[in-house]
């Protein structure tokens, strides 16, 4: 086949056609989807996104690249260091699709561009760091009011934990719990909710690497690539409109090390008394009481 350097949709993402028909392609042409962190799973969510063809993007982060960024990070490079994740990362899915529509927030989310960054957004996708809950938290909470749909999916040791936050059905402020606790709870519920089948938590063999003082953490790229795949298929399911998608009180989480999946169901989220007897264990944890096992 000749190669050209000329750029046709149709050609580029043709190979997408028979999971999808080629009506459903180009409605992921004209949708756009918006992604506050553009680090581990975020960058990943996002180039996973453009190869399967969405044309339009609000993307969001206030960082730069660093050397400790390259175990996981799809735009750390050495040519990359000190540049801007969310610049890098636009660069790199306009090589994937040079028509993408690419609305770039250099300074993060804040409160002054929140409904700029989620104007005409069909789905917002989470990418943000763990320790930014507040950030979070404003993001979920304006998705849910405007009525978009909002998903997280988290690296959990070498596996993904998933959550759909669908508009209408359980709040992430619902099924989270947080408000109004300390900020060392906040992560403790957060954590649980994120993880209720704690299947990630027997092979972490440096506990020390854990710090939530220091506000870091292990992570490996295998946990961000299965997080992107799974976001990528439930973006597209809420984008078609096509197949089941469980909403939260409802977690997904596999875990590729032990090669288990495993469903939750979690009425009344945190709140819910399997819930509490998991912040039980956790909470030690973050407070330098006790070591996982």
């Amino acid at each position: 086949m000749s190669q050209t350097n000329s750029f046709d949709y149709g050609g580029a993402f043709s190979r997408n056609v028979g999971w999808v028909t080629g009506a459903e392609q180009q409605k992921l042409r004209n949708s756009r989807v918006a992604i506050a962190g553009l680090g581990g799973v975020g960058g990943a969510h996002l180039l996973t996104l453009a190869r399967l063809g969405v044309g339009n993007f609000n993307i969001a982060d206030f960082d730069g690249f660093g050397l400790h960024n390259f175990n996981r990070q799809v735009g750390a490079f050495m040519s990359t260091i000190g540049r801007p994740k969310a610049e890098v990362v636009a660069e790199m899915v306009r090589e994937i699709n040079p028509e993408a529509d690419i609305r770039i927030f250099s300074q993060g989310v804040t409160v002054d561009n929140l409904d700029e960054f989620l104007r005409d957004v069909d789905v917002y996708v989470d990418g943000i760091d763990f320790f930014a809950l507040p950030a979070r938290r404003m993001l979920f909470k304006a998705s849910y009011d405007k009525g978009i749909p909002a998903l997280t999916a988290a690296p959990l040791g070498m596996g993904v934990s998933f959550l759909y936050f669908k508009p209408g059905g359980m709040s992430f402020e619902k099924y989270f719990r947080v408000d109004g606790r300390s900020e060392n709870e906040q992560y403790a519920r957060f954590i649980a909710g994120l993880s209720p089948a704690m299947l990630q938590r027997d092979y972490l063999v440096a506990p020390q690497a854990v710090n939530f003082q220091e506000r870091r953490g292990p992570s490996t790229m295998m946990s961000c690539d299965l997080c992107a795949g799974v976001m990528g298929v439930a973006v597209l399911k809420v984008l078609l409109g096509r197949g089941s998608l469980r909403p939260a009180p409802w977690a997904m989480q596999f875990d590729a090390y032990h090669q288990k999946i495993k469903f939750t169901w979690r009425p009344f989220g945190n709140a819910n008394p399997i819930q509490q007897l998991m912040l039980l264990l956790i909470r030690p944890l973050l407070e330098g009481r006790a070591k996982p096992s």
